[in-house]
């Protein structure tokens, strides 16, 4: 079930984040982990043409397509964010759009070769509601990767967040973790003709891995 999500509250979560977490200085950058220099890169996307990333935060993978001749756009919820890459990547050709990821993905018509999200859209949306209008606006053939960190055991399901500890404004929103086989279910169920799930080691045994999702329309 869909968890109540509160739009205008969850906007005003990721401008904090944006404010905290864009650097002027920072250089494109393609990886699915969280770790620097681990894990595969941008060929998870196969040779796309254009590719739409949602929740793009600093647009730093938008701008690392873009300059490889991809058409890259990004999506973000928060408009402060939205504001600083479309600033900082000007240059790159990289094009950045606010919006709420389900709301765009249903009355925008843009087909894609890729749509992708890192550590974005696809952990904090209903895999529900996000998986058939991803399919929608993906070219035959298209690839849908998203990576997120992978669910904690017994812990599946939407589950709410908080941001900035538990006093003070009550900024909050929720995420979505399944075992990789139900994500798999999932996106075959929303008419991917292909998907796989695995959770990938960090390059610290004991460290938390991360949870790599790959489906093909």
């Amino acid at each position: 079930m869909p968890a109540p999500h509160d739009i205008a509250a969850e906007t005003e979560l990721w401008n904090a984040y944006a404010e905290s977490a864009f650097e002027e200085d920072a250089e494109p950058v393609f990886h699915w982990t969280q770790y620097a220099g681990h894990g595969p890169g941008a060929e998870l996307l196969g040779d796309p043409a254009s590719a739409l990333e949602i929740g793009c935060g600093t647009g730093r993978a938008v701008a690392y397509l873009a300059l490889r001749g991809v058409e890259a756009r990004g999506l973000d919820l928060s408009p402060v964010m939205v504001e600083k890459t479309g600033e900082r990547w000007a240059g790159t050709g990289a094009r950045f759009r606010q919006g709420e990821v389900l709301a765009h993905l249903a009355h925008h018509e843009d087909i894609y070769d890729a749509v992708y999200s890192i550590f974005g859209a696809a952990w904090f949306a209903s895999p529900g509601r996000l998986f058939p209008l991803v399919r929608a606006r993906l070219n035959a053939g298209g690839h849908f990767v998203f990576s997120q960190p992978p669910a904690i055991p017994g812990a599946y399901g939407p589950q709410g967040m908080y941001k900035g500890g538990f006093a003070g404004p009550a900024m909050f929103t929720y995420r979505y973790s399944f075992r990789p086989a139900v994500w798999e279910r999932l996106l075959l169920g929303a008419g991917f003709t292909t998907a796989s799930a695995t959770v990938l080691d960090a390059p610290i045994r004991g460290n938390i891995g991360t949870l790599l999702v790959r489906a093909r329309a």
